[in-house]
């Protein structure tokens, strides 16, 4: 069916919809993996966002239910030049069409993503809607004003507390919309691991017998999240703290740092770090659209990206906290910067 691809700032593209057919309005941002579509897809972090492929072909390896990062998708729409009709991998279970229709999202093919790309480049990202129907520049702008991401977090955390059994480090994990490859990569070095659901209180999770509590990825501005901030605060101190992308930038703000909107993100698994403690430097997997643009005065920086030197990691050994911006857990790849879930326990001690 003929769709189109309409922008904040006018401009639209005429292309084809696939998956299911209803209409999608999100944040408008790409990422430049030649792999990983599925874990993308259902990454929580993502959640709000209509993502832009750059790589032109999507679907060649299809779907398998057991590389998912959550329990379904999490985009608002996926942006493609051309969709594999026959994936080929003995893992495959379903088709990207069809796993797009299971969940009930919208995308969009037959646009050169690349040009597309170019433009969220200069003009930074926007926000965008898919549809199948002509709309008015009434009706447009009050679309676009509806769109809201400020209860993102709330939308993809548990609802209830859950208990992963193991026998080393007892860590705590504060759910802003985790990723299931970080809990798996907890899992795999034998910790105990308690999950909270967003807006569970510091008195709560210090009330439980941990060795550290981590903060996980999710979605959003960490701006948005004061209460949340404030609950970090009364944790400083009195338990080791870690944490990765979103729960490092609300590390930030909590120390009495600030985070700040990048033009276009970081998103991909392409992306140079320079591990300063190390001196060496690693590819990573990237989803960002925030940085850290005012360090904290009691914290180190330990990392940064070598594309535009932004801040990826920081630590403090006296308060043993440790985080990153970006994701060492990867899924999809690269798995350079696992050893990062060591740096974790190790600083725990």
């Amino acid at each position: 069916m003929k769709a189109k691809l309409i922008l904040e700032n006018g401009m639209a593209f005429e292309g084809k919809a696939f998956g299911y057919l209803k209409e999608s309005v999100g944040e408008l941002v790409f990422n430049t993996g030649m792999t990983g579509y599925q874990e993308l897809l259902t990454d929580p972090s993502y959640y709000g966002q209509i993502v832009v492929m750059t790589y032109p072909l999507m679907g060649n390896y299809g779907i398998n239910l057991e590389d998912l990062e959550s329990d379904g998708v999490k985009v608002r729409g996926f942006v493609i030049k051309e969709d594999a009709k026959l994936p080929n991998n003995f893992r495959c279970e379903l088709t990207l069409d069809g796993y797009l229709k299971q969940h009930k999202v919208m995308g969009f093919k037959g646009v050169d993503t690349r040009h597309l790309t170019k433009i969220i480049r200069e003009n930074g990202s926007m926000r965008a809607i898919i549809t199948t129907e002509d709309l008015t520049q009434k009706e447009l702008k009050e679309k676009f004003n509806s769109f809201c991401n400020k209860n993102a977090v709330a939308t993809v955390s548990c609802e209830e507390k859950y208990h992963i059994p193991g026998e080393g480090k007892k860590i705590g994990v504060l759910d802003f919309g985790v990723k299931r490859n970080i809990l798996r990569s907890f899992e795999a070095r034998g910790c105990d691991i308690t999950v909270f659901p967003f807006g569970t209180t510091a008195e709560e999770i210090l009330d439980h017998d941990l060795d550290a509590i981590f903060l996980s990825n999710g979605p959003g501005d960490p701006a948005d999240l004061t209460e949340t901030i404030e609950e970090i605060k009364k944790m400083v101190g009195k338990l080791p703290i870690i944490g990765i992308c979103l729960g490092h930038q609300l590390l930030a703000w909590a120390l009495g740092g600030s985070t700040a909107k990048l033009k276009y993100g970081h998103r991909g698994c392409n992306h140079p770090v320079k591990d300063l403690t190390k001196n060496k430097i690693f590819i990573t997997s990237q989803n960002h659209g925030y940085v850290i643009d005012k360090m904290p005065e009691c914290m180190e920086v330990t990392h940064v990206n070598l594309n535009d030197n932004s801040i990826e990691g920081m630590m403090s050994r006296d308060l043993k906290i440790l985080c990153v911006q970006y994701h060492p857990e990867a899924w999809p790849g690269p798995k350079d910067s696992g050893y990062i879930f060591d740096d974790f326990l190790e600083l725990i001690g």
